[in-house]
């Protein structure tokens, strides 16, 4: 990777993992920390259809939903020097995760489903999977969703375990994790 500390290869980082596995958090502060843009891609295709994410399930179903992922999945990821936080449920589609892994180098932020449970009560954010559910019935899901969706995660070429991640100073650790991962030097971008 010292290619690009000298700027020759675009550096393209792509977070991915369980829905409150942080990957918003860690993107924006490794952003901040390597000076380099960030994109989550919900927010990426929230801009660029004009709707939510909810009224594009609603209007065109998963699949649908997957297929216009996917297309601005590969175009973010063309974009040189950027950080990506992708869906949860990203990887899991169509030749995704490979594609990710050809793109750049992806970090699978792993906790236990009980810290993802308990990050995703904290959460202020709405998760439209988990409207409705009692909490037993969310802590099912994310147990059965996790277990479904762990053969994609762990392709990617690195892992983090981001279980303790639940203060800033926990939050600076795994953005560290990160770099010392791929052997980033923070000052890389300044």
């Amino acid at each position: 990777m010292s290619d690009n500390k000298a700027g020759n290869i675009p550096l393209r980082i792509i977070l991915i993992g369980y829905m409150g596995s942080g990957k918003t958090t860690i993107g924006r502060a490794l952003s901040k920390e390597l000076n380099i843009p960030f994109y989550d891609l919900d927010w990426y295709i929230e801009s660029r259809m004009r709707k939510t994410v909810k009224q594009i399930f609603d209007e065109k179903g998963e699949n649908g939903f997957r297929k216009i992922e996917q297309s601005m999945l590969h175009e973010v990821a063309e974009f040189e020097n950027v950080i990506l936080s992708c869906g949860g449920g990203t990887p899991c589609f169509f030749d995704n995760m490979d594609y990710m892994n050809a793109q750049g180098e992806t970090v699978y932020l792993k906790a236990t489903p009980d810290v993802l449970y308990g990050h995703l009560k904290m959460g202020k954010s709405v998760r439209p999977l988990l409207l409705d559910k009692t909490p037993e019935e969310v802590s099912l899901f994310v147990r059965k969703q996790l277990q479904e969706r762990e053969p994609f995660y762990t392709k990617a070429k690195h892992t983090l375990d981001v279980s303790l991640m639940d203060n800033y100073a926990k939050i600076q650790i795994s953005v560290d994790g990160v770099c010392q991962l791929l052997s980033l030097d923070k000052t890389l971008n300044t």
